[in-house]
């Protein structure tokens, strides 16, 4: 289940200057069925479209995995490789509101794209990070190389990519995957504060901003 709801609280989708968008299946770690990729999916491409939107954050039920990827049966069945993960990440990346992955815990698989392809990242302290595609037999999605080159450098990310390694969020933060390591009650609140600025400030400055700092790639 996917669930998007709308701040200050009561507002209307297309009216309201902040969404946060829950990653809300903890029974099963958060793990994103086809169904729930293509809701991802549309609610990014909607967001596009609300003039007012200023910032957007992305997080996960729960207080152990904010997703291990995709669900076990639907990666069987092909959503492993569907081009949807890819879409995902490339409607993230070209939103121009503030985009906050706000992470409760374990990053894993296919769901590192949608957090590498928002501008900021924070995270609870136990919050563990692997991408384990050399070890599945899969070719990770197009642009996260790419993308975890520009943050973390190509050392790192052939550490991460081909030797399966598994980060901390204390190294994560270190190399630079992480912009910060907030105590698991304060994620939301910190992530609010971090939007803070975005949904203060003029929206067409905002945009300008983000034009400037491109920062990865999309």
């Amino acid at each position: 289940m996917i669930r998007r709801e709308s701040f200050p609280e009561g507002i209307a989708p297309d009216i309201a200057p902040l969404w946060r968008i829950t990653l809300d299946r903890p029974d099963k770690a958060n793990a994103l069925t086809e169904d729930m990729l293509t809701q991802l999916v549309s609610m990014a491409r909607e967001a596009h479209h609300q003039p007012n939107l200023r910032a957007l954050i992305l997080t996960g039920a729960g207080e152990k995995v904010f997703c291990a990827g995709a669900d076990l049966d639907a990666a069987r069945a092909g959503l492993a490789t569907s081009p949807l993960w890819e879409a995902l990440s490339t409607t993230l990346a070209e939103l121009p509101c503030l985009t906050i992955a706000a992470l409760n815990g374990i990053l894993a698989g296919g769901a590192m794209g949608m957090a590498l392809a928002c501008d900021l990242r924070i995270s609870v302290e136990h919050a563990t990070f692997f991408y384990p595609v050399a070890k599945l037999g899969f070719l990770p999605q197009p642009s996260d190389p790419k993308r975890l080159v520009a943050l973390i450098g190509p050392s790192r990310t052939k550490l991460l990519l081909l030797a399966g390694a598994k980060f901390t969020a204390q190294e994560a933060l270190a190399f630079g995957l992480i912009d910060k390591i907030v105590p698991q009650d304060a994620l939301w609140s910190e992530a609010q504060n971090l939007a803070a600025a975005a949904i203060a400030g003029k929206r067409e400055v905002l945009h300008a901003i983000k034009a400037m700092t491109p920062g990865g790639i999309v």
